[in-house]
């Protein structure tokens, strides 16, 4: 996964310049069908029964997981192909913190269900 600008500001002030930076209690992961970038951007999915959702994390070594698996309600409609993932501060609005492409596309229909097993979103300082 890569860190967005707002991260990295984040990081930079709270570590050198010792500016405050309360981390969010809550981390959301949402859905893209088009990639976000350093800025964010990109095409969050929307509608069809969509939210974000919640996601905690567990940290070993220089890696931090998802703790449990995360499913998303039954799409009512076409999500459209996902591509990308991003984890925000934030269930609406908020800012994109780090985003990855996924291994494998994934087409979703009404009916499907996107589920994130537990320990599949990965992490990584090094």
């Amino acid at each position: 996964m890569s860190f967005t600008n707002f991260l990295e500001t984040e990081i930079l002030d709270h570590v050198f310049a010792g500016a405050a930076y309360t981390a969010p209690t809550t981390k959301y992961i949402g859905l893209f069908t088009a990639a976000p970038g350093e800025t964010g951007g990109g095409t969050e999915v929307s509608g069809s029964a969509y939210a974000r959702q919640s996601m905690a994390f567990a940290t070993s070594g220089d890696t931090t997981s998802n703790s449990a698996a995360v499913e998303f309600p039954t799409a009512s409609g076409s999500w459209g192909t996902i591509t990308h993932v991003g984890i925000f501060d934030a269930l609406t609005s908020g800012n994109l913190m780090v985003y990855a492409t996924l291994t494998a596309s994934k087409a979703i229909a009404s009916g499907d269900v996107f589920r994130v097993p537990s320990g599949d979103l990965d992490i990584t300082l090094n």
